[in-house]
């Protein structure tokens, strides 16, 4: 039953998740006005994506990611670490409990991306960054790359107990996505501050969800009356 109910939840978000996704597209075309910078961007993510699709596809670092990023949300949430595991292709983290946030943590966190910004804002408090900003974006392209291929492919190459854990496949599905979009939007904004208005893009998000909501629940209200 509390499956079904996150089930249904998540359902009612898909609105927000299609005009979210529509958001997010016109922020990145919206990042085409810093060229240079949105360049290294896209640099970035093909330079990630030849190696993964033609060299190396960076397993073990990812599985090192996924299972420390189930830790750390794991301690966020209070829960206690019994024991954690890092192969080459698989891993594991033992936890006293856990919740759906603990469970979907890693398919919507770009761990190294993260590490990325921590890392550049912590050497920005010693030393002027701004000459080394284009090759901050070409990491963060890089690693936005690596996130989201290896995700995808965790997602759709092997059964994941994480999905079932967190409230079933849907409700999994949605929120991943939904969470992904967001996290992109707000890369956006950091990498294109001047182009990027997250505030116009809630609104339009927010409009666009109430404005769908309305039309259906007048037009199940008028199928309902004309029924009586």
């Amino acid at each position: 039953m509390h499956n079904f109910l996150k089930t249904v939840v998540a359902v009612l978000f898909l609105p927000t998740l299609f005009f979210a996704a529509a958001q997010t597209a016109r922020l990145l075309y919206a990042g085409l006005g810093n060229f240079k910078t949105f360049l290294c961007f896209l640099l970035g993510i093909g330079v990630y994506a030849g190696i993964h699709f033609g060299f190396y596809t960076f397993s073990r670092m990812y599985v090192l990611g996924h299972e420390l990023t189930h830790a750390v949300a794991a301690l966020l949430c209070g829960c206690r670490i019994r024991d954690i595991h890092v192969g080459k292709d698989s891993g594991y983290v033992k936890l006293t409990q856990c919740n759906a946030f603990v469970a979907l943590s890693p398919y919507f966190i770009p761990a190294y991306t993260v590490l990325l910004g921590l890392l550049y804002c912590g050497l920005s408090l010693w030393r002027d960054m701004e000459p080394y900003r284009l090759v901050f974006v070409f990491g963060v392209g890089f690693f936005t790359a690596f996130h989201f291929i290896q995700t995808f492919k965790t997602l759709f190459e092997a059964q994941q107990p994480d999905l079932k854990m967190a409230g079933g496949k849907v409700f999994s599905a949605i929120s991943i996505t939904l969470v992904n979009i967001i996290i992109l939007a707000l890369l956006c904004k950091i990498l294109f501050p001047e182009q990027v208005s997250l505030l116009q893009s809630l609104r339009n998000v927010w409009g666009g969800t109430y404005n769908t909501w309305r039309i259906l629940v007048n037009y199940i209200v008028e199928l309902i009356s004309n029924a009586v």
